[in-house]
């Protein structure tokens, strides 16, 4: 009885380390000169196939919303908010509710003003959860960085 428990643990154990273990969202980030004193960072998610990420939105219906966090700096000033480019509104049935989410690829940009000399490294992080048609895998943050020009 014991070693029927141990393995039904052990089995348990092993699905809860590959859920872990999965990353199904690649990020990229690149700097984008405007002018002198002005760039845009785009950044680009890779989503598996039958995976995906939401929208910056904010909803109700329980799924964490992809934000971006830029820390205060003496070097940038951000200007606006993080756009987000081709999201679409979909009806998701785990949620019971349209929700606005990326497939397959996702990109957004964020247009800063440079205070100082080009050259520098901007870090920064993003905060997302990824979900398919069977399961939701705990938000995660990640942390970018991109060089201006």
């Amino acid at each position: 009885m014991k070693s029927y428990i141990a393995c039904s643990l052990f089995i348990l154990f092993s699905f809860y380390i590959d859920a872990q273990d999965q990353n199904p969202i690649t990020w990229m980030a690149n700097y984008k000169t405007i002018n002198s004193s002005e760039g845009v960072i785009i950044i680009n998610a890779n989503i598996e196939k039958n995976w995906h990420i939401f929208s910056q939105k904010p909803t109700d219906a329980g799924p964490i919303p992809t934000s971006f966090i830029f820390p205060p700096s003496k070097q940038y000033q951000l200007m606006g908010n993080t756009e987000e480019v081709n999201v679409k509104e979909e009806f998701i049935k785990e949620f019971d509710a349209m929700l606005f989410l990326f497939t397959s690829k996702a990109e957004f940009s964020q247009k800063v003003k440079l205070m100082s000399k080009p050259g520098f490294n901007i870090k920064f992080k993003v905060e997302y959860m990824c979900c398919n048609d069977q399961m939701c895998l705990p938000p995660k943050l990640i942390e970018l960085n991109i060089k201006t020009q």
